[in-house]
């Protein structure tokens, strides 16, 4: 999707018309809270995102305002771009920091070349089964509601791609990456995996999306800045479909 003049426009978000706002997921925010948030601060009744982001994670989340909300899935398709960070040498429930850490074993013998080797079994064309601790629905519940019980339940996995796995830099424990893939790709899967491959355990530390296709997050709004926009005065109506 090529941008116009009028995308990442306040102005154009809350026209009748509708626009798309690239904004900066705060860390422990929902991608639904940022939606919720920016809805109310500028009083539009139809605001949508695209591709979801956990709440742990941070970074670049796509939005898009009334009858814009019809062409999101063209962002949802688009390839995404993350940097972060795993913890090797112990695990976690959920795969990330949102649970304690488990396991735990030494990772001294582990090497750079070691961990560049594994991530490279992680790229092209896989099927991944998504985490116990995610929203996707198996009949009718949500994957998370039944790990919290402590429920484990038979998921089918899916294809996804991963263009690039890249270790950028480690200092053990902690492995700094940068991934790109497809849509639909569970990055905290990718690193319980290499963990797995690497006979030590792994689970991620941190999370940031840096980009959805060409669009990069420092384009984007922060929370703050759309705050402090919310109490200019705009020059365009904001209409209510029917």
């Amino acid at each position: 999707m090529q941008a116009s003049r009028y995308f990442n426009t306040v102005e154009q978000f809350r026209s009748a018309e509708g626009g798309f706002l690239l904004v900066d997921k705060p860390m422990n925010w929902t991608s639904f809270d940022v939606v919720k948030k920016v809805r109310g601060m500028f009083r539009i009744p139809k605001v949508g995102h695209a591709g979801t982001l956990d709440p742990l994670a941070t970074g670049l989340l796509v939005l898009a305002s009334q009858r814009k909300t019809k062409k999101i899935q063209l962002f949802q398709e688009l390839q995404k771009t993350y940097i972060g960070d795993c913890m090797l040498g112990s695990t976690t429930l959920s795969y990330d920091a949102a649970t304690e850490p488990e396991n735990q074993t030494t990772v001294d013998h582990i090497t750079i070349t070691d961990i560049r080797n594994a991530a490279k079994v992680f790229t092209g064309r896989l099927e991944q089964v998504p985490p116990m601790f995610s929203a996707v629905k198996v009949a009718g519940k949500r994957l998370y509601k039944s790990a919290r019980r402590g429920e484990t339940v038979e998921r089918n996995s899916k294809v996804i791609e991963v263009t690039s796995f890249r270790i950028e830099s480690v200092a053990l424990p902690v492995v700094h990456f940068q991934v790109i893939c497809s849509k639909g790709t569970y990055v905290r899967s990718l690193v319980h995996d290499l963990g797995q491959l690497l006979g030590c355990g792994a689970y991620l530390h941190n999370l940031r999306r840096t980009a959805i296709g060409a669009f990069r997050v420092d384009e984007a709004w922060t929370i703050e800045q759309l705050s402090t926009e919310s109490t200019t005065p705009s020059s365009v109506t904001i209409e209510t479909e029917e």
